[in-house]
């Protein structure tokens, strides 16, 4: 994957952007539209879209647990509230009663059921605008040090690169 993004035909700038919008888009709580998300914020920035699509890949998982308990932390400690596990459901709990919201409430489209909202509205105040405002700021510093990162060793792997194949040119011509 480095060699690849590495390798990509743009500046080292535009590759940098790409992989700050890959790496932002990972602090978001859209899970199965981070790729979408990233390409978007690419294209918004004037980066490389296919490094930022490549640079989804820090959110795997092994890193999307460390990545969400970060962003609920600095989201709930940013909105002024407090996830207490204890209180109703757990953590995962909230997640398959909001599930089971959405299931019902279809559900109640075609029968006589009444639509009940409460398990997602808790599931909105305590998990996801948390997680989203909270994403913010841990997805600008990691977008920030990916960039960073990645701008010197693009710009030195192009320039490495270009030698090289300046080189080869040149014995070709003798």
């Amino acid at each position: 994957m480095k060699q690849r993004l590495h390798r990509l035909p743009d500046t080292p700038h535009k590759i940098a952007r790409g992989v700050f919008a890959g790496v932002f888009a990972v602090f978001t709580p859209f899970f199965g539209l981070h790729f979408l998300l990233a390409f978007l914020l690419a294209k918004l920035m004037r980066g490389n879209a296919i490094a930022a699509l490549l640079a989804t890949f820090v959110g795997n998982p092994l890193t999307y647990v460390p990545i969400g308990v970060i962003c609920m932390k600095m989201g709930h400690f940013m909105l002024g509230t407090t996830f207490d596990p204890h209180h109703e459901r757990s953590f995962v709990g909230k997640f398959f009663d909001a599930a089971d919201d959405l299931w019902r409430n279809f559900l109640a489209l075609f029968t006589e059921r009444d639509a009940n909202w409460d398990a997602l509205i808790r599931f909105w105040h305590d998990i996801f605008l948390p997680y989203l405002v909270g994403g913010i700021v841990p997805g600008i510093v990691a977008g920030t040090v990916a960039y960073y990162v990645m701008l010197p060793m693009v710009a030195a792997y192009q320039h490495r690169r270009r030698g090289k194949l300046k080189a080869k040119l040149e014995e070709l011509r003798r």
